[in-house]
């Protein structure tokens, strides 16, 4: 009887520690997080949402936020991070959402977290990217708002400039076509097939209340700035409008040599749309 009951406790004890073990955070299956915020008033940036919708279509985990909730959302993140439960961390982000993308990914460094990828649509002033981050790839319309390496960084950085396609404003550039597929394909290229997928029936996190103003477009400090992809500026028009290369995009790189890559899609523009006035900011 003896052996018998200490073969029995010794079951229930193993059990009991594989209960434990198993339910322990550091234990539970990681969930890869997109984040994806909202510019001005968080009305406008509405791209944001039509890429979250993308890419839980291919089961990815998004929500959509409020560009002024950017630090709640990361001890959010960091929490979970560390309990095991969340990562790979990507934010992206259009206009002030943006310039909040490149401060929640320095936010969440403090905090020791990494961040495995950061693309700024359109932001308003110039970040240094953040050690914790392993890519970067801003795409903008303003030269001074090219982000740069900061202290320690070494990971990928590109600035893609579109400023030279006519096609491409402030406030239509979060929705583009194919600068949403080339965020995707870079989501997916991180996550992979390995990813935990969404929950059944997930469906973006909509967050109405109203956002920040614009705090101002004060750029940040002088430092490496990565040789940025440019979209050609237009042939020479002729009457009513010009004609734009149909050439396909090539790679990206982050390598010296500008990458050329083909505009949107053909656009007439005349001569009032060639002011030299800022796109207004959201």
């Amino acid at each position: 009887m003896t052996g018998r009951w200490r073969i029995s406790a010794i079951g229930v004890l193993a059990a009991a520690m594989m209960f434990v073990g198993g339910t322990h955070p550091s234990m539970a299956q990681s969930r890869a997080h997109v984040y994806l915020l909202r510019g001005l008033m968080n009305i406008f940036s509405l791209g944001m949402d039509t890429l979250a919708t993308e890419l839980n279509r291919r089961g990815v985990y998004t929500t959509v936020d409020n560009h002024a909730d950017w630090e709640s959302l990361a001890d959010g993140a960091a929490a979970r991070y560390k309990a095991g439960t969340e990562g790979p961390i990507i934010l992206i982000g259009h206009s002030l959402g943006a310039d909040a993308v490149m401060e929640m990914a320095d936010y969440l460094g403090r905090k020791g977290v990494p961040v495995a990828l950061v693309v700024p649509f359109d932001g308003t002033q110039s970040f240094y990217a953040s050690p914790n981050v392993a890519r970067v790839l801003n795409i903008t319309q303003r030269d001074y708002a090219y982000m740069r390496r900061g202290a320690g960084f070494h990971g990928s950085l590109v600035n893609v400039d579109v400023s030279s396609d006519h096609s491409i404003d402030h406030l239509n550039i979060d929705k583009s076509p194919r600068l949403h597929a080339r965020v995707v394909a870079e989501v997916m290229a991180i996550i992979g097939g390995a990813h935990r997928p969404a929950p059944t029936g997930a469906t973006p996190v909509q967050v109405n209340a109203p956002g920040a103003t614009d705090a101002g477009t004060k750029a940040g400090p002088a430092g490496d700035v990565a040789k940025p992809e440019v979209i050609p500026s237009a042939p020479a028009k002729t009457g009513a409008g010009a004609m734009n290369s149909t050439a396909p995009d090539k790679p990206a790189t982050d390598g010296s040599t500008p990458v050329i890559a083909a505009p949107e899609h053909s656009a007439t523009r005349t001569s009032s749309d060639a002011s030299t006035a800022p796109p207004p900011r959201n």
